[in-house]
């Protein structure tokens, strides 16, 4: 992946303006998921990368003007292979955590580069309308980096599953994005149809 000193070497050369600051934690973030990327595909380990910097990889890649920044990095695996992705992240600098119904991998067990991971095929929340799908990521690229990630399809329908404020508003990004397709909302049940609905209702 590039570094941020050639990325922000790109920009110069381009004669672009740049958020330094914003910038920078983004390349944070993509630091931290090429690098227990690497332990996952190493080890032959199914993943993808969901929640808000799944977002923002797909509304960049239409509109990076409009790509929201996140605090989180959140990966998506099957729970039968959740003792291999322990010995995996362990052996190359992750430690495993569970805290407050959170499993998590820290890097050099810095709470800042925390991996957060979610099941396929359960619920986060019990108040969840849909339990997660099952692992089939598609591959993208974002600053260098190669990473798989949830499609468009699956990523909407988790956060409308979910439906907490912070969905709501990534909804909002993917729609203005034009990521949420006639295709993609006919295909969802009544009750996310709703969801989706109230959500653009708000805007």
């Amino acid at each position: 992946m590039l570094t941020f000193q050639e990325f922000l070497a790109e920009v110069a050369r381009k004669g672009e303006l740049v958020n330094v600051s914003f910038e920078e934690q983004i390349f944070r973030h993509v630091g931290l998921i090429d690098r227990v990327a690497s332990v996952l595909e190493d080890a032959k380990i199914p993943y993808e990368l969901i929640g808000g910097m799944a977002v923002f990889i797909h509304v960049h890649k239409l509109d990076p003007i409009s790509a929201r920044n996140t605090k989180d990095v959140d990966l998506m695996i099957r729970k039968s292979d959740l003792a291999r992705v322990i010995q995996a992240a362990e052996k190359n600098g992750f430690v495993f955590r569970h805290a407050a119904g959170v499993d998590m991998l820290l890097y050099g067990g810095d709470k800042k580069q925390a991996v957060h991971l979610v099941f396929a095929g359960e619920k986060v929340k019990p108040n969840q309308i849909e339990p997660n799908p099952d692992v089939n990521p598609i591959r993208e690229r974002i600053h260098g980096a190669d990473v798989w990630i949830i499609p468009v399809r699956d990523l909407i329908r988790m956060k409308l599953s979910s439906d907490r404020l912070s969905d709501q508003v990534q909804i909002q990004d993917m729609d203005r994005a034009g990521l949420i397709t006639p295709e993609i909302e006919r295909d969802l049940p009544p009750q996310l149809q709703q969801n989706l609905m109230r959500i653009r209702d708000t805007r």
